[in-house]
């Protein structure tokens, strides 16, 4: 999933897909671009979001450290939790694998509690299984009690 509420977000959603890219990862599918109100910390400025569905060769280690990588050559810097940032980048699910690391769990461990990130991961990835829950992501959207404006943005 990708995400971004500082400078210019649609441009700065462009940049990391092409980065993405260019750090050998395919793009197989794209959501449409969201706009919502920041969760966690709401006093900044609104997110635009979206969740694209990626193929590569990576374990989920690596697939971070790519990622990492890629948020800092356009600019992230960590400064606050859920404060504002030019890039975020997550990753919501790994095929059917659940991971626990230090620093990294799969499937993301708020999905479930996140309408910014169900609305778009329907779209592309509705009958998705969650491998904990086993609920599709459209069941996890529709028993969503976050109440946060999703709105889709024109094409």
């Amino acid at each position: 999933m990708l995400g971004s509420n500082l400078s210019d977000r649609i441009s700065m959603l462009e940049a990391a897909k092409a980065t993405i890219r260019k750090a050998g990862i395919s793009i197989t599918k794209e959501s449409h671009l969201y706009e919502t109100a920041a969760w966690g910390k709401t006093d900044q400025p609104p997110f635009i979001n979206q969740v694209i569905q990626i193929s590569c060769n990576l374990i989920p280690l690596e697939l971070l450290a790519r990622i990492l990588d890629v948020e800092k050559e356009l600019g992230r810097k960590r400064l606050e939790i859920w404060g504002p940032r030019c890039i975020d980048i997550d990753i919501l699910y790994f095929n059917q694998q659940i991971c626990i690391y230090d620093n990294l769990k799969i499937p993301h461990p708020e999905i479930q509690n996140r309408r910014f990130a169900l609305a778009p991961l329907v779209e592309i990835a509705s009958d998705f299984i969650h491998p904990v829950f086993n609920l599709s992501n459209a069941t996890l959207l529709e028993r969503c009690i976050d109440n946060l404006d999703v709105k889709k943005l024109d094409s």
